[in-house]
């Protein structure tokens, strides 16, 4: 019945590239098979500025690929627009049409079990990507699943330490603390724990003292959220307020526009960090109008994700985990796009360290 399926997908998805020019690689003379492969990636949502980059150059390799090996890639990229039920059955499509592997960014990772039982019983391999899942999810399939991402410790941790390298280390008024607020992208979101944990931790680590003027204020990862919290921060605190902690760059950005908006200047009276090195972020880095940014790095980590996809989909196993590093970004030069080795971890390795750090964060605290 799969194949059948599958034969179905596929020669519908021929008579669709043959009709309107579309899909997921080009006809090529290079040394492949020949074949053609169907790839279903499930996205969290379309206008999210970092899985927009994701997703483009995700769509740019398996072209690139296509041209390279003269097998056919054919990428149907579904939004799940912020909501796991559409996303559930956008991917439960996929397994109906037999794709050949799953690409999937959930909106909601804790789906992650769920998801992976019904592909393990259709046989279609998954590739999880940018948001992690629990390590137990992972042991489901092994072999056939995978995660590729990044550990958002290092991004969390990379945000402290720019500050804390600042002149005044974040403690601009000299009161002897730094005095911040963070933006949360959301509360479910590991990322977002993580980011927020970290991006103070690496001030303790530091020897820095700091003091949160507020509870996390949860922006969704989204400019004008971002914007309006810190309008409120900025109301409420006034020249107190020393550091803005973004999870993600739109958040930073909006902040920058509200702080303009209040009079004050980023770099002489408040500093703001964000991650994702976006191109908004960038222009903002490049005119002294943002502190720094953390470069999440879509190029290698899409990469990494399409030569995982092939490898399933000729059969191969793969790791239970792909990791890109995080880079520190404090000029335009740090971010510049560079091919990138990911490290890979098996989920016993994973679980090993998940404990330590935790042993770790429990004595620290």
């Amino acid at each position: 019945m799969k194949k059948s399926l599958k034969f179905l997908a596929l020669s519908a998805s021929v008579l669709a590239l043959a009709a309107c020019g579309n899909g997921g690689g080009s006809d090529a003379s290079g040394g492949g098979s020949g074949k053609t492969y169907q790839v279903g990636v499930a996205i969290y949502k379309f206008d999210d500025n970092f899985m927009t980059l994701y997703r483009e150059e995700l769509e740019t390799y398996f072209n690139k690929l296509s041209e390279e090996t003269g097998d056919k890639y054919v990428l149907d990229i579904q939004d799940g627009k912020q909501d796991q039920a559409t996303q559930t059955e956008q991917i439960n499509n996929f397994i109906a049409q037999g794709k050949d592997v799953i690409l999937a960014n959930l909106v909601d990772p804790t789906a992650a079990g769920s998801i992976i039982n019904q592909a393990k019983s259709a046989e279609i391999p998954v590739v999880l990507i940018n948001r992690e899942p629990e390590v137990e999810e992972l042991e489901i399939w092994e072999g056939k699943t995978t995660y590729v991402g990044a550990d958002a410790t290092q991004s969390g941790t990379y945000q402290g330490e720019i500050i804390a390298a600042t002149d005044s280390k974040g403690d601009i008024n000299g009161d002897g603390k730094v005095n911040y607020i963070t933006l949360f992208g959301d509360p479910a979101n590991v990322d977002a724990q993580q980011r927020t944990a970290y991006s103070v931790k690496a001030l303790d680590d530091a020897g820095i003292k700091r003091e949160a003027l507020a509870e996390p204020y949860l922006a969704n990862w989204d400019t004008a959220k971002g914007q309006e919290v810190t309008a409120t921060a900025l109301e409420q605190f006034g020249d107190k307020l020393e550091v803005v902690f973004a999870n993600n760059d739109g958040m930073a950005v909006g902040a920058v526009t509200a702080i303009k908006a209040a009079g004050r200047t980023v770099g002489k009276d408040i500093l703001v960090v964000g991650v994702d090195a976006i191109p908004d972020a960038m222009e903002l880095l490049e005119k002294g109008e943002l502190t720094g940014t953390v470069l999440n790095d879509h190029y290698n980590q899409s990469h990494t994700a399409a030569d995982v996809a092939v490898k399933l989909m000729k059969g191969e196993d793969v790791a239970s985990y792909y990791w890109v590093n995080y880079v520190k970004v404090t000029k335009a030069a740090d971010a510049e796009l560079k091919a990138a080795e990911a490290k890979t971890e098996t989920t016993k390795e994973a679980k090993a360290r998940y404990e330590e750090r935790a042993k770790s964060e429990k004595n620290s605290n």
